[in-house]
C-alpha cells in the first residue's frame, strides 16, 4: 500500500515540475561522468526528451549526428520502408571491437553452426544484444528513450562502462516502424498547446482512424516476425540472422492505467518448442528488471498476461534460435501527459522506464555473458540429437502447377536460415505423389530443426486455453500445399539446395498467331496478368466448363476459370496484344497458350455461351473509425502490392454523399458499420439491385443480415451442461477459452464455381479467428466452400464451438436483384501469409458477375 501511495506521489510530484525541468539529468544515471565532446540530443534535435514527440526524421537526424561523433558507434542502413524512411542499426561497442567487427560477427555466427562451435571457448567472446524499439507506432516510448540509450552508450566514461562495451556487442534498431511512428508523433504533436491538457477525453489521446500502431499497409508489423511479409521484417529479420543476437528486447506500450510489464509471461502458455533453459535465462533476465525498477521506484509485473507462444512476435522469434527474446510494455501516456488511475503519467515518465529496462538489459546480459554464449552453442549443437530423438524427419512439400506460390514459400525459409533442397527421388506419401521435377524437402537434421518445426508442426493440445494471439499458424497449410511429414528418411531424398529461390519464368506455348489465347487460373498471379490485359482493354473471358485442345502436338486440357483472349473481333483494336500477351507471362510466371482453332477436342469449343466476359474490377472499400484497419489493410495490400489493382477507399460516413455507379464490386471486412448512415445503408442496397457485386467478410455478413441485404440463418451453438464448482476467479479464464482466436480448419469446396475456380483439390485449409456461425444456404450450388465434419486441422477451439461449426457455411451467396452478395465469414487475405485462400477472394473480385442467378439464394 505505501509503495501505490509513493508511486502515485511520485508521479504527481514529477508532473508538477514542468517539462521543461526534464533534462538529460532525469533520464541518466547520476554516478557517471559524460564525455562532453560527445553532442546531447537537445543539440541534434533542438528539444529535451520527452517535451515533444519525437518525428522520424528528427530521430534519424540525431542517431546520425552522434555516429559521427562517436568512436564507439558504426550506423548503416538496413532497409526502407514503403513510405521510403530509412531503417537504420547501430552497433555499438568499444573502439577496439569495432574495428574488428566482422571478425566478431563471423565468430558469433559460428556459434549457431554445430560444425565449428565445438571447439570454441567463449571466455573472450562478447556477448551480442539487439535492442529494439516501437513496432508499434502509437507506443512511442520506446522510440523516444533509444536516443537516450545511445547517448549513455557514446558518452559514459569509466571502468564499468568501458568493460561492459568491451564485453558487449550491442545493436541498436532506433525504430522498427518508421512509418507508423512518424504519423503518430505528428498527430500527438499538432494537438500540444503551451498548456498541458491531462484529460483522457481530449483529442490529443484519441487518434483518428487507422491510428499510428501500423505500418504504411496497416499491418502489425509485430505480427511479421516469421512470415517477413513487408520491407521493415524482412531487413530486420535478415540482419537478426546476420549476427544471431543472444538477447534481442522489443519495447512496447500497453493501458494507461497499467504499470510496467516485463516478460516473463504467463509460464503455461510458453510454446513447447521453447527449451528451459530459455525460460531459465529469461527469469534470471527479469531479477535485473526488477531491481532497475524498483532504483526508480517504478511499479511493474510480469507472468501474467502476455504469453510466449507465436513465433511471429519479436519477444518470441529469438526463442526457437538460442537467443532470448524479451517484451517490455510500459503503461501508454498516449501523448505528453494523461489522467489515469495511478495519476498523471507523463511522456517522460514512460521513456525513463524504457530506457531503465534497456540498461538493467545490458548490465544482466554482460554479468551472464558467458551463460548466455554456452547456451546458444549448446542449443545449436543440440539440434542433431533433436532430430534423432523426432519421429519426423523432415518435410515434403508441393504446389502443383503454382511454382510462384512455392516460390513465396521458399523465400520465407530462406529468410530464417532453413536449408531446403529439391527432392531427389520420387515419393509417394499418404496418396500424394512427390517428384523431383515439383517438390521440395526440408530435412529436420540441421542447424534451425526448431524453427523448421516452428513453420511445419501442427498442434491442437495444449497446456492453456488462451491465448495473446493466435494458436497456430502452420505455413504449408497456409499456402495450400500439398505436404508430408518423412519418417522414413535417407540422404537420397536430397537433391540440389536452395540457395536463391528463383521467381518461375513465363512462357508462350504454341505458334505465333492463333485465334485465342488461353491461361489456367492455378497459378498464384494469374489475377494480375488479367488485370494488366483488361486495364489495357483487352476484351477477355472465363470459361465455365471444362475443355482440351492440341497445342504444338500435344493434348492440352483446360479447366474451369480458364481464361481466354480472342485474337479477332474482339480485341482487333488492341495493336499491342501479343507483346502484350508476352509480357503479362514473362512478369507473372505463367503460360499463356495459343490456340490456333476454336474447336475442342473434347469440351466447349472458344465460341460457346460458357465462356463468359469478365469486367474490369472497378473496385471500392468501406473504411473508417469502427472498421478493422487491419482487415482493410490486408485487402489493400494484396490488391496494390501484389496483383497492382486499385482500390478505392472511402470511409463509411460518406458513402450516402458519393455516387456508386463507377463501382461495380465493393467491399466490406470486419467489425461495425455504425458511421454508415441509414442512407448510404438504402443506397448500398439498391447499387446492388442494380447488378452491383458485394463481398462481405466476417462481422460484415452480420451487418448483411441485420440490414436485410442477405438472409442467412445462424448456427445454434452446442450447449454445455450446466457447469458447476466454478468461482469468480475463473470467468475471466472461463469467457476467454471459449475466443476462437486464430485456428486453421479444413473446408470443402466446389472447384466447378467461380469462386473455387484455379483450385486442383476440393480440400481447401481455411483460417478463422471469429466465431461467427452461419448454416449453409437450403440451395446446395449457393454454398461454394462448407467446412468439414470435422474441421479442426491446427490451433485451439473450445469444445463447444467445434460441436458447432461442423458443416457451416464459409462462403455463401445470396442474390438482390440484379446483383450478387457474397459472404466470407473468414478473412482469405489473414496478415499476408495466407497465400492459399487469396485466390477466393479474388474471384470474387473477377468473377462475382459471372455466378449464375439460378445457384444463388
Amino acid at each position: 500500500m505505501i509503495r501505490k501511495f509513493l508511486f502515485i506521489f511520485f508521479l504527481f510530484i514529477n508532473y508538477q515540475t514542468a517539462f521543461s525541468q526534464f533534462d538529460l539529468s532525469y533520464y541518466l544515471p547520476s554516478d557517471v561522468e559524460y564525455n562532453k565532446s560527445i553532442p546531447t540530443p537537445k543539440s541534434l534535435i533542438g528539444h529535451e526528451i520527452g517535451e515533444w514527440h519525437l518525428t522520424h526524421d528528427k530521430l534519424i537526424n540525431f542517431h546520425k549526428g552522434i555516429a559521427e561523433q562517436s568512436d564507439r558507434i558504426l550506423l548503416e542502413q538496413t532497409g526502407e520502408t514503403y513510405e521510403g524512411r530509412p531503417q537504420l542499426l547501430l552497433t555499438i561497442s568499444s573502439k577496439e571491437n569495432l574495428a574488428k567487427i566482422e571478425e566478431i560477427k563471423a565468430n558469433h555466427q559460428n556459434l549457431s553452426d554445430p560444425s565449428k562451435s565445438g571447439s570454441m571457448d567463449v571466455q573472450d567472446m562478447p556477448i551480442v544484444i539487439w535492442l529494439g524499439y516501437s513496432i508499434h507506432g502509437n507506443e512511442p516510448s520506446g522510440g523516444n528513450a533509444g536516443p537516450l540509450v545511445a547517448y549513455y552508450l557514446a558518452a559514459a566514461e569509466g571502468k564499468d562502462i568501458d568493460e561492459m562495451l568491451k564485453n558487449t556487442v550491442i545493436l541498436l534498431d532506433p525504430c522498427y516502424n518508421p512509418d507508423g511512428f512518424n504519423r503518430f508523433s505528428t498527430w500527438v504533436n499538432m494537438h500540444k498547446g503551451k498548456n498541458l491538457i491531462t484529460d483522457p477525453n481530449s483529442r490529443e489521446y484519441n487518434e483518428s482512424w487507422p491510428g499510428g500502431r501500423t505500418n504504411h499497409y496497416w499491418f502489425d508489423l509485430n505480427r511479421d516476425w516469421l512470415p517477413v511479409q513487408h520491407p521493415e521484417s524482412r531487413a530486420r529479420v535478415t540482419k537478426f540472422q546476420d549476427w544471431k543476437p543472444n538477447i534481442l528486447t522489443d519495447h512496447h506500450e500497453m493501458g494507461s492505467n497499467a504499470t510496467f510489464f516485463f516478460q516473463p509471461g504467463v509460464p503455461q502458455r510458453t510454446n513447447p518448442l521453447t527449451p528451459e533453459k530459455n525460460i531459465e535465462l529469461t527469469n534470471k533476465l527479469g531479477e535485473y528488471f526488477a531491481k532497475g525498477m524498483d532504483g526508480i521506484n517504478s511499479l511493474y509485473y510480469s507472468k501474467e498476461g502476455f504469453d510466449d507462444f507465436y513465433y511471429g512476435k519479436g519477444s518470441t522469434y529469438p526463442d526457437v534460435q538460442g537467443s532470448i527474446g524479451i517484451l517490455f510494455e510500459q503503461a501508454s501516456s498516449r501523448g505528453h501527459a494523461q489522467e489515469t488511475i495511478n495519476g498523471i503519467l507523463k511522456f517522460p515518465f514512460t521513456i525513463k522506464n524504457h530506457f531503465t529496462a534497456s540498461l538493467a538489459t545490458l548490465k544482466g546480459g554482460y554479468e551472464l555473458r558467458k551463460e548466455f554464449l554456452n547456451f546458444q552453442k549448446t542449443f545449436y549443437q543440440q539440434a542433431t540429437s533433436r532430430a534423432n530423438a523426432d519421429p519426423v524427419k523432415g518435410y515434403v512439400f508441393k504446389a502443383e502447377n503454382d511454382p510462384a506460390r512455392i516460390y513465396h514459400f521458399l523465400d520465407i525459409l530462406k529468410h530464417h536460415k532453413v536449408k531446403v533442397y529439391e527432392l531427389g527421388k520420387s515419393l509417394n506419401i499418404e496418396n500424394i505423389s512427390f517428384l523431383p521435377e515439383n517438390s521440395f524437402i526440408v530435412p529436420l537434421d540441421q542447424a534451425q530443426y526448431s524453427m523448421v518445426k516452428a513453420i511445419f508442426k501442427t498442434q491442437t493440445s495444449f497446456k492453456d486455453s488462451l491465448f495473446y494471439d493466435i494458436s497456430t499458424w502452420t505455413m504449408p497449410l497456409a499456402f495450400n500445399l500439398d505436404y508430408a511429414e518423412i519418417k522414413d528418411y535417407n540422404n537420397n531424398l536430397l537433391g540440389k539446395e536452395i540457395i536463391n529461390p528463383e521467381f518461375p519464368k513465363g512462357n508462350i506455348v504454341g505458334e505465333s498467331d492463333g485465334v485465342a489465347y488461353l491461361f489456367r487460373w492455378d497459378g498464384y498471379y494469374t489475377p494480375r496478368a488479367l488485370y494488366k490485359l483488361l486495364k489495357n482493354g483487352v476484351k477477355a473471358k472465363v470459361s465455365s466448363k471444362p475443355f482440351s485442345q492440341k497445342i504444338n502436338g500435344k493434348t492440352e486440357l483446360f479447366s474451369y476459370g480458364t481464361i481466354m483472349v480472342p485474337t479477332g473481333l474482339a480485341n482487333k483494336d488492341i495493336a499491342n496484344l501479343k507483346s502484350l500477351i508476352e509480357d503479362v507471362a514473362q512478369e507473372n510466371g505463367i503460360n499463356i497458350y495459343v490456340s490456333n482453332s476454336g474447336y475442342a477436342l473434347n469440351g466447349i469449343d472458344l465460341g460457346s455461351n460458357s465462356l463468359k466476359n469478365i469486367p474490369e474490377p472497378k473496385l471500392l472499400m468501406i473504411v473508417g473509425s469502427g472498421v478493422s484497419s487491419y482487415e482493410t489493410g490486408e485487402v489493400w495490400h494484396l490488391l496494390d502490392q501484389r496483383f497492382n489493382i486499385p482500390i478505392s477507399m472511402v470511409e463509411a460516413s460518406k458513402i450516402q454523399n458519393i455516387s456508386l455507379t463507377r463501382y461495380n464490386t465493393i467491399v466490406m471486412v470486419n467489425v461495425n458499420y455504425n458511421k454508415l448512415e441509414s442512407t448510404g445503408r438504402l443506397k448500398i442496397k439498391e447499387w446492388v439491385k442494380e447488378g452491383g457485386i458485394l463481398i462481405l467478410q466476417k462481422s460484415a455478413v452480420n451487418w448483411g443480415t441485420q440490414n436485410d441485404i442477405i438472409s442467412l440463418e445462424p448456427q445454434r451453438k452446442e450447449k454445455n451442461d450446466v457447469e458447476t464448482g466454478k468461482t469468480y476467479a475463473d470467468y475471466s479464464n472461463d469467457t476467454g477459452a471459449r475466443v476462437i482466436g486464430g485456428a486453421i480448419f479444413g473446408a470443402n469446396l466446389d472447384i466447378t464455381h467461380p469462386i473455387g475456380y484455379g483450385y486442383k483439390k476440393t480440400f481447401l485449409p481455411v483460417f478463422r479467428n471469429s466465431s461467427n456461425m452461419f448454416q449453409p444456404h437450403k440451395k446446395p450450388y449457393a454454398n461454394p466452400l462448407v467446412y468439414t465434419k470435422s474441421p479442426l486441422l491446427s490451433g485451439y477451439i473450445s469444445k463447444r464451438n467445434l460441436a458447432s461449426i461442423g458443416e457451416t457455411g464459409a462462403v455463401m451467396i445470396n442474390n438482390l436483384g440484379k446483383g450478387k452478395v457474397i459472404s466470407m465469414v473468414d478473412n482469405a487475405n489473414f496478415r499476408a501469409f495466407w497465400f492459399g485462400t487469396n485466390k477466393l477472394f479474388l474471384n470474387a473480385l473477377f468473377f462475382g458477375s459471372t455466378i449464375s442467378h439460378g445457384t444463388a439464394r
